[in-house]
């Protein structure tokens, strides 16, 4: 793609999750520690303030907005007068920091986690996905995933692909009716240096890809095909969303730095958009 992004909002910490929602974007500016939602004139507002880091996003069918709390490693709900309530504590079965999630539309979340101390130098642990019902109850569904990040579901509900941050690689399961995950197979590798972070899903089946480690965001065809592609040179990109009023514009989320210290000290992260050739689909 040509276009060069356009800076929606700046100033940000850290921003990540980023999820479309009732005509705005909603996002975790992570090391903010509050969820933020932005329209498309760049109007801003924070929502809550999460204490522990707040990562993933997503809708209840009742409206309610699920939270991850990364570093205590909990799901929560807000609930209508404002109050963050717990729905689970997954310290027992998350090994490290709790990150990206995707929400279906029964209010099942899917919850990845690091597995091992990233920034802390630790060597690198394969970990899981696990899925919480709406009710709190929560079980493994994937295992042995390389630091499972950003996650889609297709429109039709039957299969969930997910990032794996240290696998190089797009991963897809089919969904069976509880929620449960099976016949694991790699949709896409990527090569070039490319990491999946944060990722969403358009119409043409197609996925973009944010990838921090070589500044870029990419559009990956099923078998690993790179469609498109959107450099960033003098910044990396954590996350994408397509949303807008036609759902074709391309929020990205960027920062300098490799590290929550640079983030917090540079407050260098920003929401860019660019216009996206197929409409976002599926969910998040």
């Amino acid at each position: 793609m040509t276009a060069e992004p356009k800076t929606l909002i700046d100033g940000l910490v850290f921003p990540e999750g980023p999820r479309w929602h009732d005509g705005r974007l909603y996002f975790s500016d992570m090391h903010d520690h509050r969820v933020v939602a932005v329209d498309e004139s760049g109007a801003s507002e924070t929502i809550v303030e999460v204490p522990r880091c707040p990562s993933g996003l997503g809708w209840l069918p009742d409206g309610r907005m699920l939270v991850v709390s990364m570093e205590d490693r909990r799901l929560l709900r807000l609930e209508r007068d404002g109050r963050l309530t717990e729905v689970a504590d997954l310290s027992a079965l998350a090994s490290f920091h709790c990150n990206d999630m995707v929400v279906d539309r029964e209010g099942r979340a899917y919850v990845g986690n690091f597995g091992f101390d990233l920034h802390g130098g630790a060597a690198l642990e394969k970990t899981n996905l696990i899925l919480v019902e709406p009710n709190g109850r929560a079980r493994v569904v994937a295992e042995d995933l390389g630091f499972p990040n950003g996650t889609v579901i297709t429109p039709d509900g039957r299969t969930l692909i997910v990032g794996e941050s240290f696998g190089g690689c797009l991963t897809a399961f089919d969904v069976a009716g509880d929620g449960s995950l099976s016949n694991r197979r790699v949709w896409a590798k990527l090569g070039g240096g490319s990491v999946p972070d944060g990722i969403c899903l358009d119409a043409e089946g197609a996925i973009w890809v944010a990838s921090p480690t070589n500044n870029r965001c990419i559009r990956v065809r099923e078998g690993g095909e790179v469609a498109d592609e959107i450099p960033l040179p003098d910044r990396n990109a954590y996350a994408c969303m397509l949303g807008g009023a036609d759902r074709r514009t391309l929020f990205l989320c960027t920062a300098k730095g490799a590290h929550p210290t640079d983030w917090i000290a540079l407050r260098s992260g920003r929401i860019e958009t660019v216009r996206a050739s197929a409409a976002g689909a599926g969910l998040p």
